[in-house]
């Protein structure tokens, strides 16, 4: 099955000006004027590309984004023009802000991993005396990260984000507002399904003086879900929660003493535990979309991949490319 995995791309079209390898995705520039995303099978944690890549991870990735970017764009336009492929988003060149909009509405996670260190304030955000793994918070919070362009990304305040000039304080004012928004929409689409929304993240760029919505949004990769049905009485017994996100894949690492630190190996990932983090993915598919997930062809993923990137460029650009 790893021979059906994209776990990079190595393309060359006609006026392509850059090429940047993400954790997860590839991007090609086209005579800047479009951004080829090719969303790739690979799978990260703790900021670290795992050795194996995972089966329909790109395919799920890019199509529940195509959803809830559609599903988003009367808040705010988003920088997609097609979807050439299951695996490739096309766009919309943006100016992109250094940050990543961290927002949540529990204590999960790496919040939840803050807190129980004994930290009550995160992102010059003040958290609640006296909660528990996964409670509530009592709003929604910010959260924001620097944007790594390698190793890990920071938190970082509000404050800092305007002090250091990352984002102007009426860009960011923008964000904050668009972010809550977004976040709410998702949490009522979420909650349809019998999810909740937990936490997510969300990038932005501009073009001009138009704040655009990039990249990805309540994914697996970028979100945690849990199931809505009997998360109180789990609550309330201690239990841990029944999730949907790749957190379950964080934890596995945990278990075998890989956080991402130096000197620590990257635990032996065995084809079944492969297939499961696969599974986990459509799943979520199926549960957060309400529709059911048709794997693609993939005996030849990145041949059909280039293929249909080709013909799009093409019918754009009226040119044999």
């Amino acid at each position: 099955m790893q021979n059906n995995v994209v776990k990079e791309t190595i393309y060359n079209f006609k006026g392509q000006k850059s090429y940047y390898k993400g954790k997860v995705r590839d991007v090609y520039n086209i005579n800047d004027e479009l951004l080829v995303m090719v969303v790739s099978d690979r799978i990260s944690a703790f900021d670290v590309v795992l050795p194996k890549a995972i089966p329909y991870k790109g395919q799920v990735l890019n199509q529940i984004a195509a959803k809830f970017l559609k599903a988003t764009e009367d808040i705010l336009p988003n920088w997609v023009i097609a979807t050439p492929d299951p695996n490739v988003t096309i766009g919309k060149v943006c100016e992109t802000f250094k940050v990543e909009m961290v927002i949540r509405g529990y204590l999960s996670g790496h919040a939840w991993r803050e807190y129980s260190a004994g930290k009550r304030i995160i992102c010059g955000v003040q958290m609640p005396e006296g909660m528990k793994e996964n409670d509530k918070f009592p709003q929604p919070i910010i959260t924001p990260s620097t944007k790594a362009s390698e190793g890990h990304d920071e938190d970082i305040s509000r404050e800092e984000i305007i002090k250091q000039g990352i984002v102007s304080e009426s860009d960011y004012i923008k964000l904050e507002d668009y972010t809550r928004k977004i976040f709410q929409r998702g949490t009522e689409i979420a909650a349809q399904m019998g999810l909740i929304l937990v936490d997510t993240k969300y990038e932005f760029g501009k073009i001009a003086e138009t704040i655009y919505l990039i990249d990805e949004i309540h994914t697996p990769d970028s979100s945690r879900y849990f199931y809505k049905e009997g998360y109180q009485n789990r609550q309330d017994r201690g239990e841990k929660q029944k999730q949907l996100s790749k957190e379950f894949v964080r934890e596995w690492l945990i278990a075998n003493n890989f956080q991402g630190k130096e000197g620590q190996q990257i635990p032996e990932m065995t084809d079944e535990f492969v297939n499961e983090i696969s599974e986990r993915y459509i799943e979520l598919y199926e549960k957060i979309t309400g529709e059911s997930f048709i794997k693609e062809d993939i005996s030849n993923i990145n041949n059909r991949i280039e293929q249909n990137i080709q013909h799009y460029l093409a019918s754009v650009y009226k040119v044999n490319v």
